[in-house]
């Protein structure tokens, strides 16, 4: 795009868009905003591609802009790289004052919905938190910003969908509506481990991986209380976890699949019980790997980089092991999801807010965070590079998709699947007593399933 040029029509929308990204700027809380300022015929949703403006000289006078963005702890310095360029990138439109602040992708949803007004204009988050965000109304329609894409960053919300994977896509969509711009395609886990200490059989079976870790003086962790990690047990076994359309869990852990919720539940109990695992804290496995007790451990891309450095030259990584239940041998599913940036509808520089998110999540940030952080693209270009292709952790996950599960669930999904983890952590429930562990999954289930408050 030549930056000298700028649609004028299109850059007075997109400031209106900022005063009015929730339509009614009374909806959006900002009732001062003045309705002379906010005409509607004028956004950027109105102005279909076919018929934009040519584009015209920059005006004289740019625009203050502020907004802030939120990323995860150990993206700081990729991202701050990320919006320096931004701002450089778009110097001849406006003065910008953008703050990044720390927020995990993990804990957004939750951060967000506690005040959506004061949280940040722009932030990243995981798949499975996109509807809960959506029905509190804190995303901004990524395609009503269809106009203003097109008149700065020289491109559609059809050429952006266009150019991530389908999966990537669709997990941004709800309502036949784009909420966000994929980031990567890479949320889900799979096992890390030593090849100096296991081999490649040994991997393949929690009963064989456990006992030669054993062997050796080394451990095996896993995250169980946590419902995102715990449920790769019961889905390998064939049970589910749906979203109704009240927002409420459907979850079907406490009857029979291939085998009880029971027997799944004591497989659990087996493995944590072993002396060589470890059951670690959510987000703590990169600290434990680095601590140079564990020759394995089930995590995802963004805990690469801290196992190669563990392991060494015997960095490896495939596909999650099988585990005993019932007498079966059940190959250990997991969640694959997505991660993905967008606007917070309240934002007062919505159009500037939904160009920086697309900026770092275009095909040269998505390589950039693949080359920085080896997080696995959802740009088709990306993937589809020779580097991104002989990466061990990508190749793992590719493996372990086969066996992967899109997770939908409610609100109400994770704080009695991580206490229930946290039983089988704690060897709270005794193998042997089917009754008491019937209990804890008909507990569990009841409070997954009870109404959104």
């Amino acid at each position: 795009m030549n930056m000298k040029k700028l649609t004028a029509f299109l850059l007075a929308a997109t400031m209106t868009f900022s005063l009015a990204a929730c339509g009614n700027p009374e909806v959006a809380g900002d009732s001062s905003a003045p309705a002379e300022t906010a005409p509607a015929a004028e956004t950027p949703a109105e102005t279909p591609a076919e018929t934009a403006p040519e584009q015209a000289e920059v005006p004289a006078e740019k625009q203050d802009v502020s907004l802030r963005i939120w990323g995860a702890e150990e993206d700081q310095a990729m991202l701050q790289g990320m919006i320096d360029a931004f701002a450089e990138h778009y110097a001849d439109y406006a003065n910008f004052s953008i703050e990044l602040g720390v927020e995990s992708e993990s804990t957004a949803k939750d951060t967000v919905l506690t005040d959506i007004e004061a949280a940040a204009d722009v932030y990243a988050f995981a798949s499975d938190q996109l509807v809960d965000l959506v029905n509190a109304g804190a995303l901004q329609s990524i395609d009503e910003m269809d106009g203003a894409l097109q008149a700065y960053a020289g491109k559609s919300v059809a050429d952006i969908k266009a150019a991530n994977v389908d999966g990537a896509v669709e997990a941004s969509t709800y309502n036949n509506t784009l909420y966000a711009f994929p980031m990567s395609a890479d949320n889900g886990y799979f096992l890390f481990y030593d090849s100096s200490v296991l081999s490649a059989d040994d991997v393949k079976s929690w009963d064989a991986m456990l006992t030669k870790a054993g062997e050796a003086g080394k451990k095996v962790g896993m995250t169980i209380a946590s419902g995102w990690y715990n449920a790769s047990f019961f889905y390998g076994a064939g049970f589910t976890t749906g979203l109704n359309a009240d927002g409420t869990t459907a979850i079907d852990w406490n009857g029979t699949a291939d085998v009880s919720g029971v027997e799944v539940t004591k497989g659990m109990l087996d493995i944590a019980s072993n002396s060589a695992f470890l059951a670690v804290a959510d987000g703590d496995i990169s600290n434990q790997i680095a601590s140079g007790q564990l020759c394995a451990a089930v995590s995802g891309t963004w805990d690469a980089l801290a196992a190669q450095e563990a392991f060494g030259d015997g960095y490896a990584a495939t596909k999650l092991p099988t585990f005993t239940a019932g007498g079966k041998e059940i190959q250990q599913a997991a969640v694959v999801g997505y991660k993905m940036v967008a606007v917070n509808a309240y934002s007062q520089n919505a159009g500037w807010a939904a160009l920086l998110a697309e900026w770092i999540t275009n095909e040269e940030n998505q390589a950039i965070r693949f080359a920085t952080r080896e997080v696995g693209p959802s740009n088709k270009v990306v993937a589809d590079s020779g580097e991104v292709a002989a990466n061990v952790a990508i190749a793992a996950l590719a493996e372990q998709s086969a066996y992967g599960v899109v997770q939908t669930v409610g609100g109400n999904f994770w704080d009695p699947t991580a206490t229930f983890g946290e039983m089988i952590a704690q060897g709270s429930l005794v193998r042997d007593d089917d009754a008491a562990i019937q209990t804890a999954l008909d507990t569990m289930v009841e409070g997954v399933s009870a109404a959104v408050q």
